[in-house]
C-alpha cells in the first residue's frame, strides 16, 4: 500500500483563499439567480429600448474611448522611442504613471475644473464659440476622462513593445542607410502591429467597466452605461428585475472582452515596466523631430492639465475648515480603516494562492498536465476581471436585503470586494520574487521539516517584505480610490472619502469636492508612488 502524501499547510491556504474568492463571485451571482427566479416576468419586461439604448452607448463610448486613447498613443510611443536623450523624457515618462495612481473621481473632478462650465477654460471656449460655455458633461466629458486616463497606460506599453526590438536592428539599419519610413515600415511597425490588438482590447476592457466616470461626467440618461444603470435600478428606482438583466448583460460583455484579451495574450493588469532608454543607431532628421516634439508636448499638457487643475482648485479650497469637519473626519478614518483591511486581506490571499500553487508546481511530475486546483491557484485571482466590482455589488445587495439591513454590511462588503479586486496586482508583485525564493530555499526546508509559519517568518520573509510592502501599499490605494461598492452601500452612517465627495459634488459643494479631491489624490498618489519604489528596490 502507498504511503499518503504529507499534507502541505501551503495548499491548504490555498484552498482557504480559492473558498473566499468562490464565495464572494459565486454569493454574488446566486443573489443575482434567485431575484430574477422570483420576478421573471419583470426581468423578461427589462429587455426594452432602454436596455438597448444602455448597451449601445456602453460599446459606443468604450470603442470611442479606445480609438482617441490608442492612435495619439502609438504616435506618442514613437516619439518618445525615436528621441531616448528628449529632454524631460524620464520625467514625462513618470508623469504618464500618475494617472494610473489617481482616484476615477479625483481625475473627473479635474477634467471638470479645466473644462467643466466654470472651469478654467470656460472663458476661451465661451469667447472661441461666440456663447456661454455649455460644459463638457455627457460623451465629451467621458472621452476626454477615459483618454486622460488609458492614453499615459497605452503609450507606456507601446513604448515597452518598441523596447524589445534586438538591438542589431537597429544596428543593421544604419549600416544601410534606412530612412524613416523604411525603418518604421520594416522594424517598428511589425512591433506595434503584433502589440496593437492586446492594448486596445485591454483599454476598451477598462472603458467598457468604467463607473466612477460614467456616474460623475454622463450627464444624464442619454449618456449611461450598464454600470451606471445597475447602481441607478438599485439606489434610486429600487427595480431589482432590471438590475438583474442589466448585470447579467454587463458579465456578458465583460467576459467576452476578457475571452479575448486572454487569446491576444494581453497584460490585463497594465503595468510596463520600461526599459532604461536604448542606444538608437537612426538619427532623427530636423522636421521628425519638430513634429515628434509636438507630439510628446502636446500629450504632456493633455495629461498635465487635469492633474494641475485639481492642485490649484483644491488649494483654493478652504482646507481648514474642512480638515475641522467631523464628517470628513470620520469620513476619511473610515477609509483608511477600510482601506487597510482590505489592503491586508489582499496580500494574505494572494500570498496563500501563490503558495499553494508553488507547492503543487512542485509536487507535479515533469510532463504531467497541471491538476484543476493547480490551475484554479494560478489563475483564481483573475476571475474577478470578468466581474467588476458594482456587479459584485448588485449581486450582495440584492441577496443581503431579504435577510439583513444592507447598509449595516458596508463596510465587510467594501473590504471583501476591494480586496479581492486588488490581487491581481498584489500576485504580480509578490509572485516572482516567492518562486525565486522557493527555488533557492525549498529542498533545505523540506531536509529540516521547516514549513507553515516558520518557513514564512525566518526563510521567505527576507525575500518578501519588499513585494508584500509593494502589493500591499497599490491594493490600499486602490481602496482607497474605489467607489464602485461604496456607491451602492454607502448611507449617512457608513461614509468614505470617495462617497463624501460624491455627496458634495451632487449638492453643489463644489469648492469641498475640489478640496476632498486634492486630499484623496495627494494620499493615493504617495501610496502609489511608494509601492513603485518598493518594488524598484526589490528588484536590485
Amino acid at each position: 500500500m502507498l504511503a499518503s502524501r504529507p499534507k502541505d499547510s501551503r495548499v491548504t491556504a490555498g484552498v482557504v483563499a480559492l473558498a473566499a474568492i468562490t464565495l464572494l463571485i459565486g454569493g454574488a451571482f446566486a443573489g443575482l439567480a434567485v431575484e430574477a427566479a422570483q420576478d421573471l416576468s419583470g426581468a423578461a419586461a427589462a429587455f426594452d429600448g432602454y436596455l438597448l439604448r444602455v448597451a449601445r452607448f456602453t460599446l459606443w463610448q468604450a470603442a470611442l474611448s479606445t480609438l482617441l486613447s490608442v492612435a495619439p498613443a502609438l504616435l506618442v510611443a514613437r516619439a518618445l522611442s525615436r528621441h531616448p536623450a528628449f529632454p524631460g523624457r524620464g520625467p514625462i515618462l513618470q508623469l504618464f504613471t500618475v494617472p494610473l495612481a489617481l482616484p476615477a473621481i479625483v481625475a473627473a473632478l479635474g477634467v471638470l475644473a479645466l473644462y467643466g462650465r466654470a472651469g478654467y477654460f470656460a472663458g476661451a471656449f465661451a469667447r472661441l464659440g461666440g456663447a456661454e460655455w455649455p460644459g463638457i458633461y455627457g460623451l465629451s466629458g467621458i472621452l476626454v476622462a477615459h483618454v486622460f486616463f488609458n492614453l499615459p497606460l497605452a503609450t507606456r506599453l507601446f513604448l515597452e513593445a518598441l523596447g524589445t526590438v534586438p538591438a542589431d536592428q537597429w544596428r543593421l539599419a544604419s549600416q544601410l542607410g534606412m530612412g524613416v519610413r523604411p525603418a518604421f515600415r520594416l522594424i517598428e511597425w511589425p512591433v506595434l502591429r503584433a502589440a496593437l490588438p492586446g492594448i486596445a482590447g485591454l483599454v476598451f476592457m477598462l472603458c467598457i467597466t468604467s463607473f466612477t466616470i460614467v456616474l460623475t461626467l454622463g450627464g444624464g440618461p442619454a449618456a449611461t452605461t450598464l454600470e451606471v444603470a445597475i447602481y441607478q435600478a438599485l439606489r434610486f428606482d429600487f427595480d431589482p428585475a432590471r438590475a438583474v438583466v442589466l448585470t447579467l448583460l454587463q458579465i456578458a460583455l465583460t467576459f467576452i472582452v476578457v475571452v479575448a484579451l486572454t487569446r491576444l495574450g494581453a497584460n490585463t493588469v497594465g503595468d510596463a515596466n520600461l526599459p532604461v532608454a536604448p542606444r538608437r543607431y537612426l538619427s532623427a532628421g530636423r522636421l521628425e523631430t519638430v513634429l515628434n516634439a509636438g507630439l510628446i508636448a502636446l500629450a504632456l499638457l493633455f495629461v498635465a492639465g487635469p492633474m494641475a487643475a485639481t492642485l490649484l482648485s483644491g488649494l483654493e479650497a478652504d482646507l481648514g475648515r474642512l480638515a475641522g469637519e467631523e464628517a470628513v473626519r470620520r469620513a476619511t478614518l473610515t477609509s483608511a480603516g477600510l482601506a487597510l483591511l482590505a489592503a491586508l486581506l489582499s496580500v494574505t490571499l494572494s500570498l496563500a494562492l501563490i503558495e499553494a500553487r508553488r507547492a503543487l508546481a512542485l509536487r507535479r511530475r515533469s510532463g504531467n498536465t497541471m491538476s484543476l486546483l493547480e490551475h484554479a491557484a494560478d489563475t483564481g485571482a483573475g476571475f474577478v476581471l470578468v466581474v467588476p466590482p458594482i456587479v459584485l455589488g448588485a449581486g450582495w445587495f440584492l441577496a443581503l436585503r431579504h435577510v439583513t439591513d444592507v447598509f449595516a454590511v458596508a463596510p465587510v462588503m467594501v473590504v471583501a470586494v476591494n480586496a479581492v479586486m486588488a490581487m491581481p496586482f498584489a500576485i504580480r508583485a509578490i509572485r516572482p520574487a516567492y518562486d525565486a525564493a522557493s527555488e533557492r530555499h525549498e529542498r533545505l526546508c523540506l531536509a529540516l521539516g521547516i514549513s507553515g509559519w516558520n518557513r514564512l517568518s525566518l526563510i521567505d520573509w527576507p525575500s518578501l517584505r519588499r513585494p508584500l510592502a509593494t502589493g500591499f501599499a497599490f491594493a490600499m490605494a486602490l481602496s482607497l480610490g474605489d467607489l464602485g461598492v461604496i456607491a451602492l452601500f454607502g448611507s449617512d452612517s457608513v461614509q468614505t472619502l470617495p462617497y463624501l465627495l460624491l455627496a458634495r459634488m451632487g449638492s453643489y459643494r463644489t469648492a469641498d469636492a475640489a478640496g476632498l479631491a486634492l486630499l484623496l489624490g495627494l494620499v493615493c498618489l504617495m501610496l502609489v508612488v511608494a509601492a513603485d519604489r518598493l518594488g524598484r528596490e526589490g528588484k536590485r
